[in-house]
Formats: C-alpha cells, sequence, structure tokens
C-alpha cells in the first residue's frame, strides 16, 4: 500500500510503517491545490488537525482505501461520505486523552487563582499581591458535557481533587467518578463547565445565549474540545455581563481567528489548539497510527 502523510507525524511510526512493507512518503506542509493533484496516487492518508478531506477531494481519488485520522474527531474529514464511497476512516481516540485532561484541569487552576494575571503582573515589576484571592477547587461542582475517553479522564482527575462531578452525555448513562445528569441539571449547579465532545451537527452552538442563562452566575468555562460547540458571540456577551467570571479556551470555530475580541477579554485565557501537544501524546498518536495502518494492510 502506498500511503502519503500529509501531517507532522513521529518519525518511529513512519519507519515501524515502512519496516511492515508499507510505501509511506510524507509531506507535512502539502497545500489543499497539490493535494487535490497527488493524493489520486495514494491508496491511504494520514492527517492531523490541519489537512481537510472534503467531498471534492474524495471524488478525486478513485484509489482511496483509507484516511486515518491522528488524534479524536473527524471534523477534519467528511467521513460519512467517505465511508459511503466505501473508504474506511479512522482515528486514535485514546492516545491524546490524557494530555487534553491535563490541560483542562491545568486551566482549571490557572482560572480559580488568576494565576495568568498575577503573572503578567509580575512581569510589569508590580507586587499587587493583594489583588489575586482566587478559589480553591476542592469542593465545587464541575460539570462535563461529554464524558467520552477525555471526560473521563478529567473525571477521574477532578474526583481526586476534592471536586463534585457531573456529567452528561446521549451515548453514556453512568460513568466512574462521575454523575450523569441531565444538560439543563450540569448547566444550573456546575461552578465550572469543561466540554469534551465531538462537533457534530447537533452539537455545533449546544452551549449559546439560552444555556447560559441558566447557568450559575460567575461559572467558569474550559473549552479543549472544538471550537463551534460554543456560540462565541453568547459567550462573550456573557463574559462582558459578568454571567460567566471567567474562560479558558484552546480551540475556536476559525483557527486562527479572524475575530479576537474573545482572545483579547482580560478574564479570558487561551492557547492555539495545543491539547494534545505533549511528547507523549504524539508519540502514542504516532503509535496507533501505525497499527492501524499495518493492521489495514494486511487484510488487504
Amino acid at each position: 500500500m502506498k500511503i502519503l502523510v500529509c501531517d507532522k507525524t513521529e518519525m518511529d511510526a513512519i519507519e515501524k510503517m515502512r519496516a511492515a512493507g508499507l510505501t509511506v512518503d510524507t509531506n507535512f506542509e502539502i497545500t489543499p491545490e497539490e493535494l487535490l493533484n497527488v493524493l489520486p496516487n495514494y491508496d491511504g492518508c494520514v492527517v492531523r488537525s490541519r489537512t481537510k478531506i472534503r467531498q471534492p477531494l474524495i471524488d478525486a481519488c478513485p484509489n482511496l482505501k483509507v484516511i486515518v485520522r491522528g488524534g479524536v474527531g473527524l471534523d477534519t474529514i467528511d467521513a460519512e461520505y467517505a465511508r459511503s464511497k466505501g473508504i474506511t476512516v479512522m482515528n486514535t481516540p485514546k492516545a491524546s486523552s490524557a494530555s487534553v485532561a491535563e490541560l483542562a484541569i491545568g486551566y482549571m487552576f490557572m482560572l480559580a487563582r488568576n494565576l495568568y494575571k498575577a503573572s503578567a503582573t509580575m512581569k510589569a515589576e508590580k507586587w499587587d499581591k493583594k489583588a489575586f484571592e482566587g478559589d480553591e477547587i476542592g469542593g465545587k461542582t464541575l460539570g462535563i458535557i461529554g464524558i467520552g475517553n477525555i471526560g473521563q479522564e478529567v473525571a477521574r482527575r477532578a474526583a481526586a481533587l476534592g471536586m463534585t462531578v457531573l456529567a452528561t452525555d446521549p451515548c453514556f448513562d453512568r460513568a466512574d467518578n462521575a454523575r450523569c445528569v441531565a444538560l439543563e441539571e450540569l448547566l444550573e449547579k456546575s461552578d465550572y463547565i469543561t466540554l469534551h465532545l465531538p462537533k457534530t451537527k447537533v452539537s455545533a452552538g449546544m452551549l449559546g445565549k439560552a444555556q447560559f442563562e441558566k447557568m450559575k452566575t460567575g461559572v467558569r468555562i474550559i473549552n479543549c474540545a472544538r471550537g463551534g460547540i460554543v456560540d462565541e458571540n453568547a459567550l462573550y456577551e456573557a463574559l462582558t455581563s459578568g454571567k460567566v467570571a471567567c474562560a479558558a479556551l484552546d480551540v475556536y470555530d476559525v483557527e486562527p481567528p479572524v475575530d479576537w475580541k474573545l482572545a483579547k477579554l482580560e478574564n479570558v485565557i487561551c492557547s492555539p489548539h495545543i491539547g494534545a501537544a505533549t511528547k507523549e501524546a504524539q508519540g502514542r498518536v504516532g503509535a496507533e497510527v501505525a497499527e492501524k495502518l499495518i493492521e489495514f494492510a494486511k487484510k488487504q
């Protein structure tokens, strides 16, 4: 099988695939225009979040048999359409779970203790000790929207910190370290709300103005899932009105953002979609990509 790796992938994984007999080419900076020209020559491709595989590209690749997304979501791929054409679509759902969960928990500490602001004032040579009274996370209620692999990792860590953990997910009615409840109850009772679910037609915009109105005043929002699940205009309004005390964002409706107004708010901390960006996660993602492609090739 001939495979094109379109986004950065660990070289150990690439060499493992080659050792198993796959022909593997890499082009980590390939443009959409270039991809349209070269992908028809391949049986499979590996993508991360940068490269998009949409219907027109799929139609131009009659020889394509498999697409592997190194990561959790499949929103960068028209997966249902690809499968309708007989193409196998796979991802690596567990490889980065711990890394994303740790980022979400880290963000909760930053919000609780005003760490970003405190650090910024020190760099400005200010000693504003009395300005940064924070809160303890222990004893607070965390609402997790999406209790899959990542959500469960967050729940385990939050419970260990002494938090009460609520979760809502249409696919689960029970979970370790969390009590599953309806979304409305989660919104009403949570001090922190963190999102860990894929972006779909159902979940897009699921936290909007009506949902913010049901939350506690002073709630804190963390989104390390996908941009577009939270209505950014509604979040901006809630942050500027005081309904939401602060937010931490790793993902955005458009990446990189075109409108930076959320990132520029003083009560928002943010990062450029780095949830899975740890050495450990990258290694696991690469290894799982290689394993799945090698196994797929054996069946051809």
